[in-house]
């Protein structure tokens, strides 16, 4: 199974596109429809996708990236049982003093901690963007599952440095779909913009249904 999601499905660019990061490409377009339309089946379809990049991610050698996938497994997981259950009712709110301090302790510590161990333990040729994109997608993962307006601007960022890198590993199909992304996280963050503005209080954070 391995060796045929790690095979070329075609060639693009020059380079060959596998199995994994064709696929990995449709369920993450499939995964953001579903957010959009707030459906729950985004989260077994998001997990499907995080397992396609792992091995994609591997394969070419981006293994903080990689690894960052298995914690968005848990991730989905963990948002598949709240919406399930309705227990996340939280609202959108701005991020506090706080907390941007605490965020800008974490993103440091991640960022020095994986950059080493890609750096001495890896053969990553990236280990710097790798360490420094993994690092802030964790930031803004923590920030959206508290609803936090500024976890789009986080996304915005690192979706800035992942088109590139993702195209110079000759993941073009990827390259192609975090512009997507960065385009959907314009929208996401004006559409968040407007809920702060106009939710009245005790108002849920979105639907299960």
């Amino acid at each position: 199974m391995l060796d045929w999601l790690t095979s070329a499905a075609f060639h693009a660019f020059g380079a060959p596109t596998t199995w994994a990061e064709l696929l990995g490409f449709a369920s993450g377009l499939l995964c953001v429809y579903l957010v959009v339309r707030q459906h729950i089946a985004n989260w077994p379809v998001g997990i499907a996708n995080n397992l396609l990049f792992i091995v994609a991610f591997w394969h070419v050698g981006l293994f903080g990236d990689a690894w960052l996938q298995v914690v968005y497994v848990a991730l989905g997981a963990y948002g598949w049982w709240c919406w399930s259950t309705g227990r996340l009712q939280q609202k959108v709110r701005t991020t506090t003093r706080v907390e941007w301090w605490w965020l800008a302790i974490a993103g440091v510590f991640l960022t020095v901690a994986l950059w080493w161990y890609l750096d001495r333990f890896t053969e990553s040729t990236v280990p710097a963007p790798d360490a420094i994109t993994t690092a802030v997608s964790l930031l803004a993962t923590y920030g959206q599952t508290r609803r936090l307006l500024e976890s789009w601007w986080l996304w915005i960022s690192v979706d800035v440095v992942y088109i590139p890198l993702y195209g110079y590993k000759d993941l073009w199909l990827t390259a192609l779909l975090y512009l997507v992304f960065l385009t959907l996280c314009v929208f996401g963050l004006r559409a968040w913009r407007a809920e702060l503005r106009t939710a009245p209080l005790g108002s849920p954070a979105w639907s299960t249904d």
